[in-house]
């Protein structure tokens, strides 16, 4: 099968936001009047963001999904992404699977696939994201203000468990198993949650690198500290005990949870909470910033909770 051929079986779909998608040698796009165009990438790599044998449909969602969160995290409206895929050999049902999970999150969250390429080589996918977002209305990182509350969405930590049953490493019941797997494999960007955030929230990131990491970026372009509640982070609750440490290591410095963290004045807090219940979203009040410029997590007993706070780093 030639290059061309594939992209046209697997990669070839209306494109309802461009004016000109897939098969010429560029994309043609229109920006609304008012607003600026988002953009980001992520890179996808069999080994390191998913396990070889995850199942395609699950890589093909999943490789999409994260890049999508990331226009969560500006509160931005996603509209395009392009692909790029290199493969080891052509595996039609593999392709076929991968395809399917692909457009089955472009469809969710209305993005059209524009353009991309394919290559022979070991399984990597690049994704660029392409979106909109009224002009300064962005939730940026160096926005946070000093006694913000700060937020977060969803649960913390199930992916990282997700990723220890897919290990041998932790099991639990199997709906527990299937839930975490879910969580890691395909994760839900928090699209609506950060549109309903712009001119509210001061700041956003969205959960990739770890808790502690990520709001760790917001802090640090801000120039702040934080005091966080371990009893309020949303974490899981398993059916019988997880052990202690492994609980603490999946809740603060997992990863790959992409719900969003964020900060916002107090006075909000009742409007944060009506977009809560409108969305059927979770959302949970877990500390505030403070100008100590670090990060404690206080238990019951005030006692900091000593964890390593690295979180994922690629070249480390």
């Amino acid at each position: 099968m030639s290059e061309f051929s594939l992209i046209t079986q697997y990669f070839t779909r209306p494109s309802p936001n461009a004016d000109l998608g897939v098969g010429d040698d560029a994309a043609l796009i229109q920006i609304s009047t008012g607003h600026q165009l988002a953009v980001s990438a992520d890179m996808l790599i069999s080994g390191t963001h998913f396990l070889p044998d995850c199942p395609a449909y699950s890589v093909g969602w999943k490789s999409l999904a994260v890049n999508i969160s990331d226009m969560a995290a500006m509160g931005a409206s996603p509209k395009w992404a392009t692909l790029a895929i290199s493969l080891p050999e052509v595996d039609h049902a593999w392709l076929s699977e991968f395809s399917k999970g692909f457009f089955a999150c472009a469809e969710q969250f209305n993005v059209s696939l524009i353009g991309g390429d394919t290559t022979r080589g070991p399984l990597s996918i690049s994704v660029q994201i392409m979106g909109e977002i009224p002009l300064n209305q962005a939730l940026q990182r160096d926005g946070a203000q000093l006694n913000d509350d700060i937020w977060v969405s969803g649960t913390v930590g199930e992916a990282a468990l997700g990723l220890k049953v897919l290990q041998g490493q932790l099991n639990l019941s199997s709906e527990e198993n299937a839930k975490c797997i879910d969580a890691l494999q395909r994760p839900e960007p928090r699209v609506s949650l950060g549109l309903a955030l712009r001119n509210l929230a001061h700041s956003a990131i969205d959960i990739s690198d770890g808790l502690l990491a990520d709001l760790g970026h917001i802090l640090e372009k801000s120039k702040l500290g934080a005091k966080l509640d371990w009893e309020a982070i949303p974490k899981f609750h398993a059916s019988h005990t997880i052990d202690e440490q492994i609980l603490k290591s999946a809740t603060l410095a997992g990863g790959d949870d992409y719900e969003l963290c964020f900060t916002a004045p107090s006075s909000a807090y009742d409007e944060i909470k009506k977009i809560g219940a409108r969305l059927n979203l979770s959302l949970s009040r877990i500390g505030t910033t403070d100008n100590s410029g670090k990060i404690q997590v206080l238990d019951q007993h005030q006692n900091d909770i000593y964890i390593e706070r690295t979180g994922y780093d690629h070249f480390n």
